[in-house]
């Protein structure tokens, strides 16, 4: 990926969920039709031709070598095989799940807290991470997850009173309870939030490189999390100031390719237009 390797060769190491989005019957419909067609493939798969290739023959040596590399080559075979199996499984469970977790919205006086794990597509009793959105805590302003796990009221009380610090422009203070609360819950769903946090405050203390080390950590590590499009622009925003301007034009012009309804979209093209990106 031209970004990654942009990135990688700019040396950083000289000198760290909004509600639901409305969903249609048509989407749910359309999600249903994708996982058919998938199952309908692996069936198709499972089919034989009613031929074989393969034949025996020649001395002993000659078909135990002959028997060898056809079992090498099933066996191959059959790994990759259930390997694809095993990601249409999890995926399809996780898009089960996830449409549950949708028409329980749509239907009133369903509980959301309590649908429970979804069941492995397919059969099986082991239950697939991330089948279903977690609710949001009750009377507590939403936080920016970058996962589906549930937050302990330690660890969200800690988050908030780094945010605070932050808030207060209290930034030394918030960089180490940011740092501290890595630590503590290390690779929890806050992790890219927190990310976000530190190089805010870093920032603010006037760490620039220090900051943009803590932006790629939350871009590369949680691309898809909520605070991806910001810290992928706070990335560029902090190559400019360091004077890799080729490198923050590349960079901000991704957030526009890569997010193109972030809200920080604007704010990147205001900055490519400062450093006079072409």
């Amino acid at each position: 990926m031209r970004l990654t390797a942009m990135i990688l060769a700019f040396s950083l190491t000289a000198g760290a969920v909004p509600a639901q989005q409305a969903e249609t019957l048509a989407d749910i419909r359309q999600d249903l039709s994708v996982l058919y067609v998938e199952l309908q493939r692996l069936r198709t798969e499972l089919s034989t031709t009613g031929s074989s290739g393969m034949t025996v023959g020649g001395n002993t040596i000659d078909r135990v070598n002959t028997i060898e590399s056809a079992l090498q080559a099933l066996t191959s075979k059959t790994e990759e095989i259930e390997y694809r199996i095993g990601r249409v499984v999890e995926d399809g469970t996780n898009r089960i799940g996830d449409m549950e977790f949708r028409l329980c919205e749509i239907e009133p006086g369903c509980d959301v807290g309590k649908l429970g794990s979804t069941p492995r597509l397919g059969g099986g009793t082991a239950a697939v991470t991330g089948a279903a959105p977690a609710a949001p805590a009750p009377d507590t302003a939403a936080l920016p997850s970058s996962g589906s796990g549930e937050l302990a009221l330690s660890e969200e009380n800690d988050f908030r009173r780094a945010q605070e610090a932050l808030a207060k422009s209290d930034f030394r203070g918030a960089a180490d309870l940011f740092a501290a609360f890595r630590e503590t819950y290390p690779g929890g769903p806050l992790e890219a939030a927190a990310l976000l946090g530190q190089g805010k405050a870093l920032e603010g203390n006037g760490d620039t490189r220090g900051a943009a080390r803590a932006y790629l950590d939350a871009y590369s590590g949680y691309p898809q999390s909520e605070v991806a499009p910001e810290s992928l622009f706070r990335l560029g925003k902090s190559l400019g100031q360091l004077g890799s301007t080729q490198e923050a034009c590349v960079t901000l012009a991704e957030v526009a390719s890569r997010y193109p309804g972030a809200s920080v979209v604007a704010d990147a093209q205001g900055q490519m237009t400062a450093l006079g990106c072409q």
